[in-house]
């Protein structure tokens, strides 16, 4: 039976299970050319975020000073190595989730919090505008204890900012990156290949400038 309801998380002994295998990608990033996979040089760092449909996520981080790249793939959920239709599914728990690699020394982790709470509607819970289901859930996972107190500390933020506009509250994922699953090769740089394709990205007003 197929999982009916998108917009519940399905259960890890429900979840598809899944591949060994890894997704192949070229692993250059077609606009800055650089590498998008491990290693990358050293004094980088990465953060990963969920912020609705990945295609605009990416290039509303790729366009930051400072990014050296982004990736997009899949974390969260429990189907190791998932396809894009397997995600959208809604079997598998996972959410579409951009990678960013960064140098810290030209744009900070707060700073990119801040990209991150601009560019979309943290309160939609299993959703984002017309996208529905568990993969366009909002979600920051952190790669360090430092991250985690800086995603929870702005997260506290943008609910101040939430309330004094008279909107809901605030139900992004906040947890440690668990593993992140690269999506398949057409989806990287998705808008770059495809300058007049979806995006869905919208942000709201009073998270502008957070």
């Amino acid at each position: 039976m197929l999982f009916a309801d998108k917009t519940r998380m399905v259960s890890a002994e429900a979840a598809l299970k899944g591949r060994t295998q890894a997704m192949r990608i070229s692993g250059v990033h077609t606009i800055t050319g650089n590498t998008m996979l491990q290693p990358v040089p050293a004094g980088l760092e990465q953060a990963v975020f969920g912020l609705g449909c990945f295609w605009g996520a990416e290039r509303v981080f790729w366009r930051q000073p400072g990014v050296f790249s982004t990736a997009v793939g899949y974390a969260g959920g429990y189907t190791p190595n998932p396809t894009y239709d397997e995600v959208c599914s809604g079997q598998t728990g996972h959410t579409e989730v951009v990678l960013v690699y960064f140098d810290p020394q030209q744009i900070s982790y707060a700073q990119l919090l801040a990209v991150f709470w601009a560019s979309h509607d943290p309160s939609q819970g299993m959703r984002q505008g017309n996208d529905r289901g568990t993969q366009y859930r909002s979600a920051i996972y952190t790669c360090s204890d430092a991250q985690a107190r800086a995603a929870a500390d702005s997260c506290a933020q943008a609910q101040l900012r939430l309330n004094a506009a008279g909107l809901g509250s605030v139900t992004t994922e906040i947890v440690p990156l668990a593993e992140f699953f690269y999506a398949e090769e057409y989806h990287q740089q998705y808008l770059d290949k495809n300058p007049n394709g979806y995006c869905g990205i919208r942000g709201l007003p009073c998270l502008i400038g957070e």
